[in-house]
């Protein structure tokens, strides 16, 4: 199982193997072409799930038509996804081909762009697949959950030059701008501490009872699902509930974490924390899951040769009690920038009374109101604005083929990140970064699942 591991990520990551594209089955067809300015640009779907359905099909098809792409193909290894996704789109008088996997949506070759939805563990692997097929893609994050697929992917990206943007919209939000732009000006301080939550009380969240009671292995490919972690026999669960089960999914830290610490590292200009400590348990829903249903997690940001600056972020998070809600706090000595209330405020900040005891001057953040999230030239499709947004900004790029608002180093970047914490929850070791290497350390040593 370690060599056809090993094998499975030599194929991907062609530059570095030296093996030709035909080596993953594609034909010339598949390598892309030069898309001109008046060119439909032709989208296939990677994966029906929830998250495609839900929110980023509905998200391009609002911008199609002002900016001429079109859908013309779903695969998906289970038969059920693909009836789905073809009753799905006729609805939105769309026609499709539909592919058994992505080897033959490739040498089909009628795509020129990807949006890939499919399960946390698969992203780099398939948008290294996706760009060595000549596509540019829209890929969901988590980005990955093992630094060997994070390096994998950000290769074959940065290689081939293909645009991608991770599905992190937080980026395309201009509340977000405003606030990166506050705290860059200078005008915010110095960050001296974030805290971020997460919180819900949903028992059913990521759960699929249904469906695993009447998915069969022979409707899908479960070796194809494995990609390249370890082979074991055919389970549902961790076929339809994989965000609930390592190493398909780290769980709290790659589906929500993700969002909010790329935010970190976006208004900080950090790449990565400089250490992480975390733990966390199954403390209540215990249904058989693998990954936590509450965890805290402490990361310490700051340039590497200087421990004497920088910043403290404190994680949490938990599944059995929503008090709190999501939340996204920035502190400086001067006040308060919340992301919830989208308001910069003197909250916290050094009053008249203290600074004067120690001959200091006050200091006091202005009150101010960041922009409302707002979408951009799209109709009213029920998605989410920040999405809508975000998925136009891909789409502008692939036309200009400049660099989106979310490209492969964010990615990247959260993946670290997460790993990083994943290691401090399942080792219980102190987590640090090896830049040299690139390798996530776990009580020294390198963090392997």
């Amino acid at each position: 199982m370690q060599n056809s591991r090993r094998e499975f990520v030599r194929k991907m990551a062609i530059g570095t193997a030296g093996i030709t594209m035909g080596g993953l089955g594609f034909n010339t067809k598949s390598y892309g072409r030069i898309i001109g300015a008046n060119d439909r640009v032709n989208v296939g779907i990677v994966g029906f799930s929830d998250r495609t359905r839900g929110s980023l099909i509905d998200s391009l098809l609002s911008q199609s038509e002002d900016l001429n792409f079109n859908i013309t193909a779903v695969s998906d290894i289970w038969n059920r996804r693909r009836d789905e996704a073809k009753a799905f789109l006729r609805e939105r008088n769309i026609d499709v081909d539909l592919y058994r996997n992505n080897e033959e949506l490739y040498d089909r070759g009628n795509t020129d762009a990807v949006i890939i939805g499919t399960a946390d563990f698969q992203h780099a692997l398939h948008t290294a697949e996706a760009v060595e097929a000549g596509q540019d893609v829209f890929v969901e994050k988590p980005f990955a959950e093992t630094m060997e697929d994070n390096r994998t992917g950000r290769e074959a990206v940065e290689r081939t030059g293909k645009i991608v943007t991770i599905g992190s919209q937080r980026r395309s939000g201009a509340n977000y701008h405003a606030a990166n732009e506050f705290i860059r000006s200078g005008r915010f301080g110095d960050i001296v501490m974030v805290e971020m939550t997460w919180n819900v009380n949903q028992p059913g969240l990521w759960r699929r009872p249904a469906l695993v009671a009447n998915i069969r292995e022979q409707d899908t490919d479960w070796k194809r699902y494995l990609m390249n972690r370890p082979y074991e026999p055919w389970d549902p669960r961790k076929y339809l509930e994989y965000r609930l089960f390592w190493p398909y999914s780290s769980g709290i830290p790659g589906q929500w974490m993700a969002h909010q610490i790329d935010t970190v590292h976006w208004f900080s200009g950090y790449d990565h924390p400089r250490s992480v400590a975390a733990n966390g348990g199954i403390y209540l829903w215990k249904d058989g899951r693998e990954n936590y249903d509450t965890m805290t997690a402490v990361f310490d940001y700051g340039p590497k040769d200087d421990p004497s600056k920088g910043f403290q972020v404190v994680y949490s998070s938990r599944f059995t009690n929503s008090a709190g809600g999501v939340k996204e706090l920035y502190y400086s000595n001067g006040g308060t920038l919340n992301l919830d209330t989208n308001r910069i405020t003197p909250n916290g900040g050094l009053t008249e009374r203290h600074a004067s005891a120690m001959n200091m001057e006050p200091n006091q953040l202005p009150e101010m109101d960041l922009p409302p999230v707002t979408t951009v030239t799209a109709a009213d499709t029920g998605t989410d604005n920040m999405t809508v947004n975000h998925m136009r900004n891909w789409m502008e790029c692939v036309r200009s083929r400049k660099q989106p608002n979310a490209p492969v180093k964010s990615g990247y970047d959260h993946s670290v990140a997460n790993i990083m914490v994943t290691a401090a929850l399942r080792t219980g070791q102190f987590v640090t970064f090896d830049d040299e290497n690139q390798e996530v350390m776990a009580g020294g040593k390198v963090f392997k699942y």
